[in-house]
């Protein structure tokens, strides 16, 4: 099959692209990339609708699936729908699942799963630890022979500076990234949400930001040792955002993530007691906001990942102190980051896309990041200025857990395609209704 994308705005960081292009894709393939393309005998036009963007696809590089064991929150198929109605034609699933990966057998049944759905890329991460209770390294050769593409006990941290060092030693000798949960959990103790003012007007017990900003120190200390890179999930501090800026000064490879909940959100959203505002690291004060969002403008963050962390809704429905920790984030991202950061002019869409996806896959060494000839045809369509609402009912994952419920943004997905099919349409986009049916809209 051929079809060319016409007269669309690439925005192509890793080609120097910004501009009015056409794409020919051919057998799945981008074929070519250029202005005013001869179109092939038998080719498809798919014109671009007005006002959108292509973009190489987008791609999360921590998500929870839940599959294997915790299907009622999500599965497999119902989180890689999610995934390509948010704009990601890719993501790396984390390794909580029931059994933990931490085996081949678990990799390949994760891959599985995602071959049969056959809508997203699913890259999985292995866990550290043998069921990432800290104690004996994971099998990671195995690990990666299966397909994982990282290691990480996320969920908890690496318990001890030892095994950490391991793992990085390990892991630095078979070219497989480490990303850490950082958090001492001795700090954090029975805390569930950031220790501070508002935590003791509600009464809840607090975990102090400086629970995380020395792990990550502890991890960026022997990221210098072992000379092997290392990635910081869901960075939440200013303080952590300095330790990162501090390592990379002194010229050792870590970098970091930041998800949406922790840019958009402070810790005033727990008044009200609401559960969908309950993750881990928790919601912070507004100078860490400040500082985060300082981060992702000046390049010293690296990735905006979802964590998208499905519950069902009677876990959801417990008390502040008993409920689960997470919220969803695959259909939110795309909306959040253009209405609060794009449109608010703290990035532009070139940095958009380096955070969302060339950056995400030259940390991961995956396919994608850029629409070059001869890569797979993953690609992006976004509408920067389309109007929408946040409903947690027209949402595809399974778990709706979100505390963005009503809220009007603009900025969000068009199309989504992966490997040259047409996965996702929006036919709320006007000039999508031309396009061929998607599998999921």
């Amino acid at each position: 099959m051929t079809y060319i994308l016409r007269n669309g705005r690439v925005v192509d960081p890793a080609n120097g692209r910004d501009g009015i292009f056409d794409i020919e894709v051919r057998d799945g393939v981008i074929a070519r990339v250029g202005q005013d393309l001869p179109i092939p005998e038998g080719a498809e036009v798919l014109d671009v609708p007005a006002g959108c963007v292509v973009t190489p696809g987008l791609i999360d590089m921590h998500v929870h699936l839940r599959e294997p064991g915790q299907e009622h929150k999500e599965t497999v198929a119902s989180g890689v729908a999610a995934a390509v109605a948010g704009g990601f034609t890719a993501v790396a699933c984390m390794p909580n699942t029931s059994p933990i990966n931490d085996s081949a057998a678990v990799t390949r049944y994760i891959r599985d799963k995602a071959d049969a759905a056959r809508l997203a890329r699913v890259y999985p991460i292995g866990a550290a630890s043998v069921g990432s209770k800290g104690e004996q390294l994971a099998e990671i050769g195995e690990l990666k022979a299966a397909g994982c593409v990282a290691v990480s006990d996320d969920g908890h941290p690496v318990k001890t500076a030892l095994l950490m060092r391991r793992v990085l030693e390990y892991a630095g000798m078979l070219d497989v990234l480490v990303i850490d949960h950082c958090e001492d959990p001795t700090l954090k103790g029975d805390g569930v949400v950031h220790e501070g003012a508002v935590a003791s007007e509600l009464g809840l017990r607090g975990i102090p930001g400086e629970a995380e900003e020395l792990w990550i120190e502890r991890d960026i200390t022997l990221a210098g040792l072992t000379r092997v890179p290392f990635h910081v999930a869901h960075l939440s501090t200013a303080g952590s955002l300095r330790a990162v800026r501090a390592g990379k000064a002194r010229g050792i490879a870590v970098t970091c993530e930041v998800a949406p909940h922790h840019f958009v959100l402070t810790d005033e959203a727990l008044r009200g007691y609401d559960t969908n505002t309950k993750m881990n690291p928790p919601l912070r004060p507004q100078a860490d906001v400040d500082a985060l969002i300082a981060g992702l403008a000046d390049g010293s963050v690296d990735v905006i990942a979802t964590d998208h962390a499905p519950h069902h809704a009677d876990e959801k429905a417990l008390s502040y102190d008993q409920a689960p920790f997470g919220i969803t984030g695959l259909e939110t991202c795309v909306s959040l980051t253009f209405d609060r950061l794009v449109h608010a002019g703290h990035i532009d869409l070139t940095r958009m896309v380096e955070l969302l996806s060339v950056n995400p896959a030259r940390i991961l060494k995956v396919t994608g990041g850029a629409l070059s000839e001869g890569a797979p045809a993953d690609i992006t369509v976004l509408a920067p200025d389309l109007p929408v609402t946040i409903q947690a009912s027209s949402q595809h994952s399974l778990s709706k857990n979100m505390p963005f419920e009503g809220w009007q943004l603009r900025g969000g997905v068009a199309a989504t395609i992966v490997d040259g099919r047409l996965v996702y349409r929006n036919l709320a986009v006007d000039g999508l209704g031309a396009w061929p049916s998607a599998s999921v809209q």
